[in-house]
């Protein structure tokens, strides 16, 4: 499934690798993981103990964690970073993890415009806030490439709010307008859900939430 791939270090790999530890404590102590945890447990994502799930800009493992911690037990998770300190943190805050959840999850380093898995290899893939660095259209396309007909990809991508601002200007990176976000992801999915977490809760301050589901073009090809 895994293909390989040169990695050419970056600037935002730099960047992160440089303040891992201290992005990894902030997004402690919003409830980040709490909140994802939450969401997640309330959609149908059919993932079962023969899907396999990919973490796309996995960071220091929260989203990762927090998919464990609202139960889904997948065949295969990969946590995905472009920083090599991010997934040093994520490896070590699951093997702290007292019920062993870690032994189906693997780290990998690499671009998500250049996933070194093969197309069709993931039933579900989480992303959140990773696509601010990139071209929106080419990150969904290289999504939807390495997911099956069919497969859902969860997209948490930054919002346009006082709040995303100030996440843009201190990590350097750029918010895709929401209406953007809608008429590029139609390009390759069917918007399924297009929710919003509690205001309660401080993710929601600064994250919109969509679920895509990948496209059949094969089966638009026969039937036509």
């Amino acid at each position: 499934m895994i293909r390989n791939a040169a990695i050419q270090k970056s600037s935002t790999q730099n960047f992160y690798d440089r303040i891992a530890d201290v992005h990894h404590f902030t997004l402690k102590l919003n409830g980040y993981r709490a909140s994802v945890a939450k969401f997640l447990r309330s959609l149908n994502l059919e993932i079962g103990p023969d899907s396999y799930v990919l973490d796309a800009g996995s960071g220091t493992g929260l989203v990762t964690r927090g998919f464990l911690d609202a139960g889904f037990r997948p065949k295969q998770m990969i946590a995905f970073d472009l920083s090599r300190n991010s997934l040093s943190i994520s490896r070590d805050q699951l093997r702290k993890d007292k019920k062993k959840r870690y032994e189906k999850v693997s780290e990998v380093q690499g671009n998500v415009l250049e996933l070194p898995f093969q197309d069709g290899s993931f039933d579900l893939v989480l992303s959140c806030g990773v696509l601010e660095y990139v071209s929106l259209d080419e990150g969904l396309r290289e999504m939807a490439r390495i997911l099956r007909p069919g497969g859902k990809l969860v997209f948490i991508p930054v919002k346009p709010s006082l709040v995303g601002s100030v996440l843009e200007f201190l990590y350097k990176f750029k918010i895709h307008p929401v209406e953007n976000v809608r008429q590029i992801s139609q390009r390759y999915f069917t918007i399924v859900g297009d929710h919003k977490f509690p205001l309660s809760e401080p993710i929601s301050w600064s994250k919109a939430i969509f679920l895509l589901e990948k496209k059949d073009t094969g089966k638009k090809r026969k039937d036509n």
